[in-house]
């Protein structure tokens, strides 16, 4: 009985305590799930507040960004437009530049307009008062012959006396007057001559200019042609023996070299390099290369249509090149090739015209400044270097005589050379074959002037024409008609000696007198 209690009892206790375990181990559960809890949303909360903490970070980052970016884009489009300002003053600049020297060529032509119309009217007075007093005389000489009863010869011989005596500057003035008569009559057979040649020779010419600018679709090309720390345009330079200038013209590379066919070499190589994008050190050699080796052929090719064209037959290969270089050369905006052609042309048919061989003069006027070609590279005059590439390729003697004496330096010794010299001064003369620029016109016409007015006895001069002709004023009172023409030789001489100019000058000096008495 006892045992079956005791037994009772511990099932009891077993039982108790078993509950009470079970209540400890979800007590325990509970309070660890709530820890758990708690360190989960302490958790949460710091990384929540990591969360912000980055999110104001970027935000401010992001800000400092955008401000250092736009302050970045204020100060180039500053710099722009300082620089835009800057082009824009100097084109300013030089448009009133231009303006000003326009109005001071305007006013100098209509200063020169007004003394030409005042020249001329007293010119007119002169020629009246001439007639008048080739009446008077004639009318004296009729009441001499009335009275003395003269035979004419005699009352002639009486006349001429005393002209001789007491009007010796109308002697001057016969001479004078057979001299424009032979004159006259030599010009009339030269205009003919070289009116017929201009008529049968109708070929077209123009003038050219050299133009070394190669236009650039952006200003960005100028830093690839520059390229890291200057590369390529060093090796461009280096290459072509060509200075380049970047900074001076927007969207377009300026070059500077004074032998045309390198300038025309780097034209060219620097429009291949910008239509074709790869521009380095490596591409730079290649282009090049390549297009000296094109404008060789273009020199050959032009040399020999110039010599087609021209019809002379057989020529050395070496002439023919030196002909087409003569393309890249100018003489006052003239190209010197188109040159060449019209002094063959216009020579051959003055020859022919005259009965001399047409081929010869031909090929004496293409060949006549062949000394141009090279005259940068070897020292002398462009005759001395000419004559002695001629005598190598042993040309005949009046194809030498002609380029010698073409400039008037030499005597001539042959017609063809004479005829080459004229069709040479004809080609330069022609209205617009030549330019020239504002500054050296001004400048040649005050250098006339001032040639002029240094000659004893000259009161004024005016150039006009655009220079191709002086008229002088000389005093009177100690200027006779005789020293009139003296001083005109002496301005000539001075001209040909001092300046340079295409064509040729006409001096006229004009001397009047006036004769004045008063009746009592």
């Amino acid at each position: 009985m006892q045992d079956a209690l005791l037994i009772v009892l511990g099932l009891v206790l077993l039982v108790v305590g078993t509950m009470a375990g079970f209540s400890l181990s979800i007590y325990i559960g509970e309070r660890g799930l709530f820890k758990a809890r708690q360190k989960a949303e302490s958790i949460i909360e710091d990384a929540k507040k990591d969360a912000d903490r980055s999110k104001k970070e970027v935000l401010l980052e992001a800000k400092k960004e955008v401000h250092n970016m736009k302050l970045d884009f204020d100060k180039r489009a500053k710099e722009r437009k300082d620089e835009l300002d800057t082009m824009d003053n100097k084109l300013l600049r030089r448009e009133q530049s231009l303006d000003n020297r326009s109005a001071n060529l305007d006013k100098r032509d209509a200063n020169l307009d007004s003394k030409e119309q005042t020249i001329e009217s007293q010119k007119q007075s002169i020629n009246d008062k001439n007639k008048r007093l080739d009446g008077l005389i004639k009318e004296q000489n009729e009441k001499l012959y009335e009275i003395a009863q003269f035979s004419k010869d005699d009352a002639k011989e009486i006349i001429f006396e005393r002209v001789e005596d007491e009007m010796a500057s109308e002697i001057a003035q016969y001479i004078k007057e057979q001299e424009d008569e032979a004159r006259l009559t030599a010009d009339k057979k030269s205009k003919q001559l070289l009116s017929t040649a201009i008529q049968k020779y109708a070929q077209d010419v123009t003038s050219e200019h050299t133009v070394s600018v190669v236009s650039l679709p952006n200003d960005e090309m100028k830093g690839r042609i520059i390229g890291r720390e200057g590369r390529n345009i060093r090796t461009i330079e280096a290459l072509t023996g060509i200075d380049l200038i970047i900074d001076d013209t927007p969207e377009a590379v300026v070059l500077s070299g004074f032998d045309p066919i390198r300038r025309e070499i780097a034209k060219r190589s620097v429009e291949a390099l910008v239509a074709d994008g790869r521009i380095h050190p490596g591409r730079i050699e290649e282009v090049v290369e390549k297009t000296r080796s094109e404008v060789d052929r273009f020199i050959r090719d032009k040399g020999e249509e110039a010599v087609f064209e021209v019809g002379i037959g057989k020529i050395h290969p070496d002439l023919v090149k030196l002909l087409g270089r003569l393309h890249f050369r100018t003489s006052y905006g003239q190209n010197v090739l188109r040159h060449s052609i019209e002094c063959a042309f216009l020579a051959g048919k003055l020859a022919a015209e005259l009965g001399e061989s047409e081929q010869l003069a031909k090929r004496a006027g293409l060949l006549h400044d062949i000394g141009k070609a090279v005259d940068h590279e070897i020292e002398g005059s462009h005759v001395e270097i000419g004559l002695n590439i001629a005598k190598r390729y042993k040309e005949p003697k009046e194809v030498l005589d002609a380029i010698n004496s073409h400039h008037g330096e030499v005597e001539a010794e042959t017609i063809i050379a004479v005829l080459v010299a004229a069709s040479d001064a004809l080609s330069a003369a022609r209205p617009g074959a030549r330019s020239e620029t504002l500054d050296s016109y001004i400048k040649r016409l005050e250098q006339l002037e001032t040639i002029s007015t240094d000659i004893k006895g000259v009161d004024q001069a005016y150039a006009i024409q655009a220079g191709r002709e002086v008229r002088v004023i000389v005093q009177p009172d100690k200027i006779d008609d005789v020293m009139a023409r003296k001083i005109a030789r002496d301005i000539k001489g001075k001209i040909e000696d001092q300046m340079s100019y295409p064509g040729t000058i006409k001096v006229t000096v004009i001397r009047e007198t006036r004769a004045q008495d008063i009746a009592k």
